[in-house]
């Protein structure tokens, strides 16, 4: 049966706000929230685990077997929803549980990237290409909020692998892994001349460019070729180009 919550100081909905503001809070839940109709359907199509939906009191939408179903009203709804205009589906899903770090050539490595909408972005496009990817240090949350909706659903089909910069580096020196880094240095190479599919590669963020740490133990850097009038590119553009480079070294 439905639950019905009419008050904005009901247990569940403080629970909800406080999961999409804390990334600490999350991670010691275990839990996130996904707002909207298609990534609800997403998290259920792909099998995560999701204790609850949320779902405004006239929209219609599947609860499996299970699952909690708590309805509320169009102002509650906004309320919590973090959407200008929201869709009236929240999913409380399950996070899963982290991977381990499985370096292979033809990985990409992000550093970094502190935008979530850029990080849900790239992810969706290494969803696209069949590329896996691993957060360094200094990445936004790919549970959060803002980075969920931006991956689409990518982030239920292919969780992100989430580790230490430390600890990357120290397996791709046992594997003997080539590091290739992007950067605008003198000494970058055309990315099309180089061989992505044989090293792991690093993205690093607009402002900041690739960790210091990284480019020391990078063998090769590479450069996407730009007009000249042009400093840079944006992360999750450039995390594109690097994305089909890799894909079509693969073919």
């Amino acid at each position: 049966m439905p639950e019905l919550i009419t008050s904005k100081s009901n247990s569940t909905l403080q629970h909800l706000r406080k999961l999409m503001a804390s990334r600490k809070y999350r991670y010691e839940c275990r839990a996130f929230v996904a707002d909207g109709t298609k990534l609800a359907a997403e998290a259920l199509r792909w099998g995560l685990g999701i204790e609850a939906l949320i779902l405004r009191e006239d929209v219609d939408f599947p609860v499996p077997p299970g699952v909690r179903e708590l309805r509320v009203t169009e102002a509650l709804m906004r309320d919590v929803s973090r959407m200008e205009t929201p869709q009236g589906v929240l999913a409380l899903c399950r996070m899963p549980e982290p991977k381990p770090l499985d370096l292979h050539p033809g990985c990409l490595i992000l550093d970094g990237i502190q935008d979530p909408g850029n990080l849900g972005t790239i992810l969706r496009t290494a969803d696209a290409f069949d590329v896996p990817v691993v957060l360094a240090d200094g990445c936004a949350d790919p549970y959060g909020e803002k980075t969920v909706r931006a991956t689409m659903g990518a982030v239920f089909r292919r969780p992100p692998v989430q580790a230490a910069t430390e600890e990357i580096l120290t397996q791709c020196a046992a594997r003997a892994l080539p590091i290739c880094v992007t950067a605008l240095s003198d000494q970058a190479e055309d990315i099309r001349r180089i061989d992505l599919k044989s090293c792991v590669t690093v993205i690093g963020s607009e402002g900041q460019g690739v960790s210091q740490a990284f480019l020391s133990a990078a063998g090769r850097e590479a450069i996407i070729p730009m007009s000249p009038h042009c400093e840079s590119l944006n992360a999750a553009v450039a995390a594109a180009v690097v994305l089909w480079e890799l894909a079509r070294g693969k073919r």
